[in-house]
């Protein structure tokens, strides 16, 4: 045998005989895909990859419990998706994450591999599939179509459990800070104009307010990924599948997986459908908007540092400027909008993959994936960031805060009660057109006595509900 043909092996499917490298684990449906779909130039998600393993060693179980796969056959094929599962053989996984076929070249890039690792366990060579044959050992009572989705899911269980726990230390991040800035008066804006006081502290709790709504939102999507069209093989009918097979492999899938997976009720139903990606996706984007308008905020707030509100300010993380020395820029809440950015595309393309699908199965799969993981795995990484390199670092600027509500004109707010809102406006008008202060207007005039005005402008009454100064109002009604 020559040296040069010791370098492959022949293998063969429908299109031909083709060369396949020999040390290769991989088959050569998988080769043609590689050859086929040269798209993003990444590979499959890890996480899908254990995830294709735990489907492919649960019906491999199953098979065997039922008599459909001989315990030899079964046990090396548990032992290849164990290897597979604990982070071997990935660099097998060649195929691009965007594929045409319905995620067909996925799945067989699992079967062939775990196929020659089996059979190589067996004493075999790669590429004898009389040992164990991907589509008959391997696939068995399996299709794309069942085995794709639900790996899909297990994945989405996954990663999110790790986003999950990055947005509650946000959450957490935030309630802390929101305790720490309670007696922080500063003033509040709409339309980026002064409004009424505010307490920093009332800010933050608002930040975490939000956040654990987009948990909550997160966490109710979840659910759906829970339920599994596995067993319902093509269609969802579950032809080529025994009955006991189909019965058993998402139970068994559960144990092996450790994750909470049920059967769907309708498989047909399950199998045609992605909507419970779509409001998987949906929450996602939710967040990343809601994050993105804070970092916003913070990125306001801590404006200038000398010609802005300068109200906070953000830790300094590298310099901002090649030409400006001293610059230091907002980097982490401006990395966390463009992720929010780019989970609202991942967003556009994950509804229009699944609104793609025609009668009883979605092709576009592949695309709807590699998105929607990215999405989860980015909005984590964007929280886990936004954590430990800002938000536990702000500090406040009480003086300055203080000074602005002071000098603001948005007091006047709190004072219009006790002389009435064309009068009010009128101070307003001259405090804007000369500078002077709300205050002091009000003084010249004699319209309230000092110790009136410390009453009514008292800072934690004006960021609470009710009237500012009731009582004296009271009195004066009387």
């Amino acid at each position: 045998m020559s040296k040069e043909t010791k370098k492959f092996r022949l293998e063969e499917d429908s299109i031909g005989v083709k060369e396949v490298p020999a040390d290769a684990y991989y088959g050569v449906q998988t080769l043609r895909a590689a050859e086929n779909f040269r798209i993003t130039g990444l590979m499959l998600h890890p996480e899908m990859i254990r995830s294709l393993a735990y489907v492919k060693k649960a019906a491999a179980i199953v098979n065997n419990e039922v008599g459909l796969l001989t315990k030899e056959r079964c046990d090396a094929i548990v032992q290849a998706c164990d290897e597979i599962i604990d982070g071997k053989l990935h660099d097998q996984f060649i195929v691009d994450p965007i594929q045409g076929g319905a995620g067909t070249s996925m799945n067989m890039n699992a079967n062939e591999v775990i196929a020659n690792r089996a059979i190589e366990i067996l004493g075999g060579e790669k590429g004898d599939y009389s040992i164990v044959h991907p589509n008959d050992s391997v696939n068995y009572g399996q299709s794309t179509n069942d085995v794709i989705p639900t790996a899909g899911k297990l994945t989405v269980l996954q990663l999110t459990k790790r986003t999950l726990e990055k947005l509650e230390n946000l959450y957490d991040a935030f309630i802390a800070k929101s305790i720490e800035f309670d007696k922080v008066i500063k003033m509040g804006r709409t339309q980026m104009q002064d409004a009424v006081p505010v307490r920093l502290g009332q800010e933050f709790a608002a930040y975490a307010e939000a956040t654990k709504r987009s948990i909550k939102r997160i966490r109710d999507a979840k659910a759906e990924m829970k339920i599994l069209n596995m067993g319902g093989t093509a269609i969802g009918t579950g032809l080529n599948a025994d009955r006991t097979y189909v019965e058993r492999i998402v139970p068994v899938l559960a144990e092996v997986s450790g994750l909470p997976v049920v059967q769907a009720e309708d498989l047909i139903d399950s199998t045609q459908n992605l909507d419970s990606f779509v409001a998987m996706s949906g929450a996602l984007k939710a967040c990343a908007v809601a994050l993105s308008k804070i970092s916003n905020d913070l990125r306001l707030m801590s404006s200038g540092p000398r010609t802005g509100f300068e109200e906070i300010n953000l830790p300094g993380k590298q310099n901002g400027s090649s030409i400006m020395p001293g610059k230091v820029n907002p980097v982490i809440p401006e990395v966390v909008t463009q992720v929010a950015f780019n989970i609202i595309g991942n967003d556009v393309a994950i509804t229009k993959a699944a609104e793609a699908g025609q009668l009883e199965l979605n092709a576009f799969e592949p695309v709807l994936f590699y998105n929607l993981f990215q999405s989860i795995d980015t909005l984590g990484n964007a929280a886990d960031t936004f954590v430990k390199n800002c938000v536990l670092g702000i500090t406040a600027n009480e003086e300055h805060c203080k000074a602005l509500v002071e000098n603001s004109v948005g007091i006047i707010t709190a004072i219009n009660p006790h002389v009435g809102y064309k009068k009010a406006a009128s101070i307003a008008k001259r405090a804007i057109k000369t500078g002077e202060s709300v205050r002091s207007i009000v003084l010249e005039e004699n319209l309230l006595t000092n110790d009136e005005m410390n009453e009514i402008l008292d800072p934690f009454s004006m960021t609470e509900p009710g009237i500012s100064g009731e009582e004296l109002l009271l009195k004066k009604s009387k």
